[in-house]
């Protein structure tokens, strides 16, 4: 058994600002009733897998779909405002509609005029990521329960992709995950946007 740590990546469950295509940034949306479903069951899916640390956004979204997995797992989730969305400034309640009729330009690049640059999402994100794989044991599985844009951020940081280059990486749907292992040195994308757990395989490198 490996000693390195995995990270799980995991999406809250929906909004009802998710179903209107709000722009909820920081905003502190709660879960709508398929919101908690979702949670429910995606939390008893994951808590097979052991987690030995659950850390969330300290936002009512997250901090519910979290606490569905720390009910399951027999965990005390913690709570770290480092794993926060992207602050969304004037963005924050608009609909996608009425962002692309009003900042054309800039909707299309995600370039938010007064709200958070996507380095400084990238830098928080990641320093909170660190502070939690430090109290992860040897070969545990760390949990962090974030949002859409800044788990993102976070994965991307963690393969070393360029923050302009964020865009390969495809959505995470509500309340899904996306799991990262380490070997050697480097990070790698084991699963992404996934609802399921995977069938038991042997994984093994190129030879």
């Amino acid at each position: 058994m490996s000693d390195t740590p995995r990270v799980l990546f995991w999406r809250h469950g929906r909004t009802s600002w998710n179903v209107e295509n709000r722009f909820q940034g920081q905003t502190d949306i709660g879960l709508d009733r398929v919101g908690h479903a979702q949670a429910e069951r995606a939390a008893g899916l994951l808590a097979t897998l052991g987690p030995d640390l659950v850390v969330a956004s300290d936002l009512e979204r997250a901090a519910d779909t979290a606490g569905y997995l720390g009910r399951a797992a027999g965990l005390e989730v913690e709570f770290d405002k480092g794993l926060r969305e992207r602050h969304g400034g004037s963005w924050e309640g608009l609909t996608g509609p009425e962002l692309a009729r009003r900042w054309p330009v800039e909707h299309a690049r995600m370039d938010i005029p007064d709200g958070e640059d996507v380095g400084e999402v990238g830098d928080r994100m990641q320093a909170a990521v660190d502070r939690a794989l430090a109290r992860t044991p040897a070969g545990g599985l760390l949990v962090v329960v974030s949002h859409g844009a800044a788990l993102r951020m976070a994965i991307s940081r963690m393969l070393g992709v360029p923050d302009e280059q964020r865009e390969i990486l495809g959505p995470l749907s509500n309340c899904c995950w996306s799991v990262l292992g380490r070997r050697r040195e480097d990070w790698r994308l084991l699963e992404h946007n996934a609802a399921s757990l995977p069938e038991p395989v042997v994984l093994s490198d190129d030879a």
